[in-house]
């Protein structure tokens, strides 16, 4: 039986090179995103409050919050600014908001009729 080798790689960082340089992006991150929630709801005309908004922000954060690979951190960063660059510059629209932080508003509802059911592909 022949020992197994451990195999270490060094991979070149995205743009943090330690883990504090990515935790102080994360939370410009979400600082950034904190104080532009006021100006979103009220540009885009949201059917949510601002605690609410902020609420999705947080649980965002903490849904990822277990992740200790600095490549991937730097790459939700780098996701994060470009999803809140679409926000400030308009380029989204309130559909997409809504989409992305309240999924659970999108839900359609199920024909329960026999024509609705037949129209929509179902039977």
């Amino acid at each position: 039986m022949a020992a197994r080798a451990v195999v270490t790689r060094q991979v070149k960082p995205l743009i943090s090179v330690s883990a504090g340089d990515a935790r102080i992006r994360v939370l410009s991150l979400y600082k950034a995103w904190y104080r532009h929630i006021p100006f979103m709801v009220k540009d885009f005309d949201l059917p949510r409050n601002e605690d609410q908004c902020r609420g999705v922000l947080r649980a965002s954060f903490k849904k990822n919050a277990a992740i200790r690979d600095t490549r991937l951190i730097d790459m939700f960063v780098i996701k994060g600014q470009q999803d809140l660059k679409e926000v400030v510059e308009h380029w989204k629209q309130t559909p997409h908001i809504m989409a992305k932080w309240f999924p659970e508003d999108n839900v359609a509802e199920k024909p329960k009729d026999f024509i609705s059911k037949f129209l929509s592909g179902q039977e």
